[in-house]
């Protein structure tokens, strides 16, 4: 894989899967997988040599969790796993032998990470955020890295919650701070405010391919779209009102797909109207960025649109944006929202009213109007998660090592400590 989520995987292929002898361990584990927004059913119960058994039938996941608490030959069985695994597949492995050796020999055979038992949620949570991040960089040294493509669809819960905002400043993020030929694509067809965002005239590009979805090639995006930046290309629209949007959600798609083809990151301005009546538009996307705001109503959407993910766009990862946060004035506390819809916000903007009337006086997208805001540096978090970029490590993703086990597509580990307090064996 050369983008996370990337949809060239089978159709069959799971985002995770875990082997794991014990049921303390899984107690741990189900939590967390829930709180990402996979299934609980794929934590099975049975260690390696249970996953080697399963996989050789079936299709191997995208993050793969397998217990070692009960092979007696953690190496040999790991290369017995490695023959059953697709190319992509990224290992967790989990034991309970406090072995420094072992843990290198693991990681230099290709396995993404260790973690010593007793589990801890936390533990557990930073060790599958990482292997997502894999999936969010481009692989050192594969040939095919330039055409990397990842798309991510900005969705609001309620009407105001600023997705928009959030939407426009991703966008130039990543074609500013990480210089990423970005593709921004505004489906609001009649109240857009993207082209507004950047102070720019939006055009008939969107018009035109809705009405004539057969124009679409790449010349009709060179043409079609607004420059708004030596990277970065809008395409928006502000059809009359009295015109209904007539279209099967067929030139959406085809956009998207010349998109990956002339970009190298999309991002969606996908209004939640049009994630109900285009559903295939998330056919593509690798990640969902659902903004939302500490309200009731804003919690209850954000239940039924993260059900209606996992039923519709299981492939698309979830992430959690609280927008516009007055801790002092919210409607419901940031604690009571997370136990409401059983998960972790990943992040929180705080509300910036000053800073959000310097950006529309300026004609900017708000993270470049306001480089020092608070709310700025949340946004810029968001935009370094989804690039795989850690904010620990500015330097980037370090190179893929070589790796004994061909078929495990993984992240190095270079300059990484382990999570466990592993001790040279005497």
């Amino acid at each position: 894989m050369n983008a996370p989520w990337k949809s060239g995987l089978p159709g069959n292929r799971d985002p995770f899967s875990a082997y794991i002898c014990d049921d303390n361990a899984l107690d741990v584990l189900r939590p967390v997988v829930i709180e990402l927004g996979w299934q609980p059913e794929k934590c099975n119960k049975g260690g390696l040599r249970n996953a080697v058994q399963s996989l050789s039938v079936s299709a191997s996941p995208a993050i793969l969790v397998v217990d070692l608490s009960e092979s007696g030959d953690p190496l040999n069985d790991i290369n017995a796993l490695a023959e059953v695994c697709e190319p992509g597949t990224v290992v967790i492995a989990i034991g309970q032998v406090n072995d420094v050796r072992l843990y290198r020999d693991l990681l230099s055979s290709g396995i993404h990470d260790y973690l010593l038992k007793p589990l801890s949620p936390q533990q557990v949570h930073d060790a599958l955020n990482q292997a997502l991040a894999v999936f969010m960089s481009p692989k050192a040294g594969d040939a095919d890295s330039a055409k990397r493509h990842i798309s991510t669809a900005v969705v609001g819960t309620r009407g105001g919650v600023g997705a928009s905002t959030i939407a426009t400043s991703l966008a130039w993020l990543f074609s500013e701070a990480h210089k990423a030929p970005t593709a921004l694509l505004d489906l609001d067809v009649h109240f857009g405010t993207g082209a507004l965002a950047l102070d720019l005239e939006p055009g008939r590009g969107l018009t035109d391919a809705i009405e004539n979805p057969s124009r679409i090639d790449p010349l009709f995006i060179e043409r079609a779209m607004v420059r708004a930046g030596d990277n970065l290309s809008i395409l928006s629209a502000e059809a009359p009102i009295n015109q209904p949007l007539m279209t099967d959600g067929s030139a959406f798609v085809q956009l998207e797909d010349e998109f990956r083809q002339a970009f190298e990151m999309t991002v969606i301005d996908l209004p939640r109207n049009m994630l109900i009546n285009f559903p295939q538009l998330l056919a593509d996307v690798n990640l969902v960025v659902l903004t939302c705001e500490l309200t009731l109503a804003s919690a209850r959407d954000t239940i039924r649109i993260l059900s209606w993910l996992k039923s519709n766009a299981s492939h698309a990862h979830p992430m959690i944006v609280a927008n516009k946060v007055q801790p002092s004035l919210a409607e419901i506390s940031k604690a009571d929202f997370e136990a409401s819809i059983e998960r972790k916000v990943d992040f929180v903007v705080p509300y910036d009213i000053k800073a959000a009337s310097n950006a529309a006086k300026l004609g900017q997208v708000f993270v470049d109007a306001n480089r020092s805001s608070k709310a700025t540096a949340a946004i810029r978090q968001i935009a370094e998660r989804v690039m795989g970029v850690s904010s620990d490590d500015g330097a980037g993703v370090a190179g893929e090592k070589k790796s004994l086990l061909g078929n495990f597509d993984l992240k190095s580990m270079l300059a990484k400590k382990p999570k466990v307090d592993l001790t040279e064996a005497e």
